[in-house]
């Protein structure tokens, strides 16, 4: 009898996302705990998030982090687009919506995930993202795959920063504790515009490989509260993800809807635990 996790090890799953750092920090959990059990699991990257801080070479060197985070999450294929970091509102928006629609065309994955309309907190690159593979989903009709937006549970990021204040001090340091995420000051602003979930993951186990897929990108992380996170505290910190589940799109049964903690729309029975 072919079991949950047989039938896991034959789907696939995509994320699209804006820039290297999404994809660990939205649902790293979840892109880890697919890969355990042997699904495919795919990121598309559009920018190489070159206007971030960091040395001369900061697009070789994101890019880089990129691809050691995407090794600790078992991610199986990295797609990487060539598109202008900043700038994903206003130019080429039709090559971009082309080239996530050709991405996923080619991989054929169950599942998309990536930004809610909100942009997880307001950021601009981030809804064009959303805008852009929204379209390109709802533009596949009938063979479309599921598709899912990422939320985060509001004031969760607000948790680590109080967090790595206590921590600041514990070392005996001076000065102001890091507050900002990911060169973020409004740490309230992350999942606060998002809509409820319809799945909540709780990643379990899987939280202390998403923390350390964060930590490979280090340009980001310099004066960042999420540096001061340490693995045992990944799972209370970090081990909570949110999706919403988009209107357009295959609404047929999504293997991801099995990892489950809670599921506002409908109960589902799952055998697979972290």
């Amino acid at each position: 009898m072919k079991s949950e996790d047989d039938d896991v090890r034959a789907r696939s799953l995509l994320a699209v996302f804006a820039h290297p750092d999404d994809e660990s920090l939205a649902c790293g959990g979840l892109l880890a705990w697919c890969a355990h059990l042997g699904a495919r699991v795919s990121v598309c990257c559009a920018t190489a998030g070159e206007l971030g801080p960091g040395p001369a070479d900061i697009r070789r060197v994101r890019l880089q982090e990129l691809r050691n985070a995407a090794q600790i999450l078992g991610v199986t294929d990295l797609v990487l687009l060539d598109h202008e970091d900043g700038m994903l509102p206003w130019t080429e928006v039709q090559r971009l919506e082309a080239d996530i629609r050709s991405t996923i065309g080619r991989l054929r994955p169950d599942v998309v995930i990536t930004f809610g309309e909100d942009g997880l907190y307001g950021h601009p690159d981030h809804i064009a993202i959303h805008e852009r593979t929204t379209a390109a989903v709802a533009a596949l009709g009938a063979d479309a795959p599921a598709l899912y937006y990422v939320t985060m549970p509001n004031g969760r990021m607000r948790q680590v920063v109080r967090h790595a204040a206590v921590i600041f001090r514990e070392k005996g340091k001076h000065g102001e504790p890091p507050h900002k995420i990911f060169g973020i000051a409004d740490a309230d602003a992350f999942g606060a515009l998002a809509p409820p979930p319809t799945l909540v993951v709780e990643v379990g186990r899987f939280a202390a490989r998403k923390l350390a897929a964060i930590k490979c990108h280090r340009t980001q992380l310099e004066g960042d509260a999420l540096a001061l996170v340490a693995a045992r505290d990944a799972a209370q910190l970090l081990g909570t993800e949110q999706f919403h589940r988009a209107d357009v799109g295959s609404c047929g049964d999504a293997f991801i809807e099995r990892f489950a903690s809670h599921l506002r729309s409908r109960p589902h029975r799952s055998s697979l635990r972290p």
